[in-house]
């Protein structure tokens, strides 16, 4: 989702439910300013659509089931077809789960194979507890956001308000793929602007240590020149940096001035008590699966 400048203001899913029927989910934290953002344009842009916006964010309680397991152990508890053909990756299917009526959506944020199951609020705690049970013979366990953070990064997965910061487009992502060339879209015009182009714009890209091992502070500047005392020409900075167990190394995504353009350039950062960590600007932010063979197996 795109503000009227044409900057990444969050992101999410939609799902049609039915042939009038939508659901949109945001990032955890922007559902009441999407909705709001939604409700202006609807009030103030175009107020003959026959369009009603209700928030649902807390009738419905969600679990994702995530991992090589999820299939199977979801079968057990669901009267779906779950086959890949039938359910393929960001496919939907409403079912009953663990007896609960459920929305089962096949979306992933962990590069695994994902279901994300929502059921009624009042029914959240029963299907937990059952999912658990069911779930203790292929090993299952909660995982929690830190072991979220680095299986996305491992993926390349941006967090807006993380991998953006209000002035990031689309184009600055190396998402171009995502923004259509013949819809009409908030924010269309203004990623055709000159400045939109500049080759010195920040871009996302992910970041290797020369020792696997070092893991880079968030938020720590890059350089291209070390020089023997600040200041220095900062290129961008560290947005995520995580050690991967999956990679057996250490990964990082950064803002780099004409970052696209750098990949296999060495660079510097410099950090508290005068320690430099050389880096090298990575192929392609996506670390681990590229072809996502695990997501869409």
């Amino acid at each position: 989702m795109l503000g009227e400048d044409g900057m990444v203001m969050d992101d999410g899913v939609t799902t049609r439910l039915g042939e009038n029927h939508f659901l949109m989910t945001t990032t955890t934290g922007n559902a009441a300013p999407v909705l709001a953002h939604l409700e202006d344009y609807l009030q103030t842009e175009w107020p003959d659509l026959k369009v009603f916006l209700t928030s649902v964010t807390e009738q419905f309680a969600t679990i994702t089931l995530s991992g090589p397991n999820a299939r199977r152990l979801l079968a057990e508890l669901s009267d779906a077809e779950l086959s890949g053909n039938a359910l393929p990756h960001m496919g939907y299917t409403a079912a009953r789960v663990a007896g609960a009526p459920a929305r089962i959506f096949r979306i992933s944020f962990t590069g695994e194979l994902s279901y994300e199951i929502n059921v009624p609020a009042s029914f959240g705690m029963a299907v937990w507890q059952t999912v658990m049970t069911a779930g203790e013979r292929y090993g299952i366990t909660p995982y929690g956001t830190e072991a979220m953070h680095v299986l996305r990064a491992e993926k390349g997965y941006i967090i807006v308000g993380q991998e953006t910061d209000g002035s990031v487009t689309p184009l600055d992502l190396d998402m171009g793929w995502i923004v259509s060339k013949t819809k009409d879209f908030v924010g269309k015009r203004s990623l055709t602007r000159e400045d939109m182009a500049k080759p010195d714009r920040k871009q996302l890209v992910g970041i290797l240590t020369a020792d696997p091992d070092e893991v880079l502070p968030e938020g720590a500047q890059l350089v291209d020149t070390v020089q023997a005392q600040p200041p220095m020409a900062m290129l961008g900075h560290v947005t995520s940096s995580y050690y991967s167990p999956n990679c057996g190394r250490s990964i990082a995504m950064a803002l780099v001035k004409g970052g696209l353009a750098r990949k296999g350039e060495t660079l510097y950062a410099p950090l508290v008590g005068g320690r430099v960590v050389p880096c090298v600007v990575a192929e392609s932010p996506v670390f681990f699966d590229p072809e996502g063979e695990r997501m869409r197996g």
